[in-house]
């Protein structure tokens, strides 16, 4: 058999995949959201560094 069968098949699995729709639990979607916001929020220390080395940039301390 040749190429024909597995390109049957790879279509009707493409196909299926397609039009799939799976229930999605909005709630977990909404708390995973909620929380990666909060950690957005959060001042990193990185980002401290970054504040510091600005304040010497712009008073000329470097």
């Amino acid at each position: 058999m040749g190429r024909g069968r597995a390109k049957a098949k790879q279509t009707k699995v493409a196909r299926e995949l397609k039009y799939f729709s799976p229930d999605t639990d909005l709630s977990a979607l909404e708390r995973e959201l909620h929380s990666q916001s909060d950690q957005d929020e959060r001042p990193r220390p990185s980002d401290w560094e970054d504040e510091d080395d600005y304040g010497q940039w712009a008073s000329g301390e470097r």
